[in-house]
């Protein structure tokens, strides 16, 4: 029994370690964009946006085959350059917009975000626009709210993401 005690002692006092914050860190900043624990899981809804699933998904790009699909699942940022250190796969017709995502962003990585979405929407603030990423992620949470406070308004959140399109034997590309 004791070691047992022992080893849980260890365990519970390793797990701020592991988690890389303290227990001070917020997990929202002040302007409500998620800031830590991004794999976690996420609310039913994002403010500004409609939630589909995969099959409402599926309905909307039939319905609207303009529909632009926003992946922001992030991808290692090294001296100017995206480095591909594991592979992604995305939904067929993607826009990979990595790294846009975070709770935070410097100037750069805004002005990249604002750019490509002005760009890819033909600068169509009602353009139809689908955030997502992984199942149980905030940084397509956080890419609505930033795309709803540049004026985009009709937003689309895949809240389950690359994981449920792949479970439902989807193509990936």
């Amino acid at each position: 029994m004791k070691r047992l005690l022992t080893c849980l002692a260890c365990i519970v006092l390793a797990l701020p370690a592991f988690a890389g914050e303290t227990a001070d860190t917020p997990l929202f900043s002040a302007d409500g964009y998620r800031l830590t624990r991004y794999r976690s899981p996420t609310p039913a809804h994002a403010e500004a946006a409609r939630t589909l699933d995969t099959p409402q998904l599926q309905a909307q790009l039939k319905a609207q085959p303009d529909t632009l699909l926003v992946d922001v699942y992030r991808r290692q940022w090294l001296q100017g350059q995206f480095i591909e250190d594991e592979p992604h796969a995305n939904l067929p017709g993607s826009l990979w917009l990595a790294n846009t995502g975070d709770g935070e962003l410097s100037a750069q990585w805004q002005d990249y975000f604002s750019r490509n979405l002005q760009q890819a929407s033909g600068g169509r603030h009602d353009r139809a626009l689908v955030f997502y990423c992984r199942s149980d992620c905030w940084l397509s949470w956080n890419a609505v709210k930033r795309a709803a406070a540049l004026g985009y308004t009709n937003l689309y959140w895949y809240r389950d993401g690359i994981d449920a399109w792949e479970q439902a034997g989807l193509p990936l590309q």
